[in-house]
């Protein structure tokens, strides 16, 4: 891993990649791969990584990653509340987005709370199941409060949802991020820090 011998707690001696799918899936520690011709119905795939509608319900399989899109949050993050704080004007909003599904073909954001979106620049994924980085110029003008989203789409047509599908454990929650962002006046920025004392 990274070019070293793999750490014992990422899986040492082996540990199994299924590119695509949820890391419950990436088995640690194997020694041994046995061939069945009927479904494995170990206790995690049978009952634990489902995403079920009610307790008792059987549910459906955890296996292939939603579509994601992560933005980097822009400018300064105030230390309890982690609001971020930038000044007015022109700002690079960037993130990452992917899917387990199908390539990412689209990333949109919204600086109004999801009211509007509008399309970022995606670039290409550095292999089929890497991410794409994606960039959006953001005009922040009136000082205030933004709230700024991300969702990808993936050209299978899944869409990363605003608000996540509920499940009885939360299951693979891909809902789009959401960041809390200040836009500071023209006041904010002529304050001056007083000296020590």
């Amino acid at each position: 891993m990274n070019g070293a011998p793999l750490p014992v707690q990422h899986g040492f001696p082996v540990r199994l990649v299924v590119p695509g799918w949820y890391g419950m899936a990436h088995v640690k520690w194997l020694r041994a791969v046995t061939v069945t011709a009927e479904p494995f119905i170990g206790f995690q795939n049978a009952v634990a990584y489902r995403f079920k509608e009610h307790p008792d319900g059987a549910g459906e399989p955890v296996t292939r990653i939603r579509p994601r899109a992560l933005m980097i949050p822009p400018g300064y993050p105030d230390f309890m509340s982690r609001t971020r704080f930038v000044d007015a004007g022109e700002h690079l909003l960037e993130g990452r987005a992917w899917s387990g599904c199908a390539a990412v073909v689209r990333v949109e954001v919204s600086t109004d709370g999801g009211g509007t979106w509008g399309d970022a620049d995606l670039g290409p994924a550095l292999g089929r199941w890497a991410w794409s980085r994606w960039t959006y110029r953001w005009r922040a003008g009136e000082p205030g409060r933004y709230e700024l989203l991300a969702r990808a789409h993936d050209a299978d047509g899944h869409v990363q949802p605003v608000d996540q599908p509920w499940n009885v454990q939360g299951m693979a929650n891909n809902m789009a991020q959401r960041v809390s962002v200040v836009v500071a006046g023209a006041a904010a920025r002529r304050r001056t820090p007083r000296p020590p004392v």
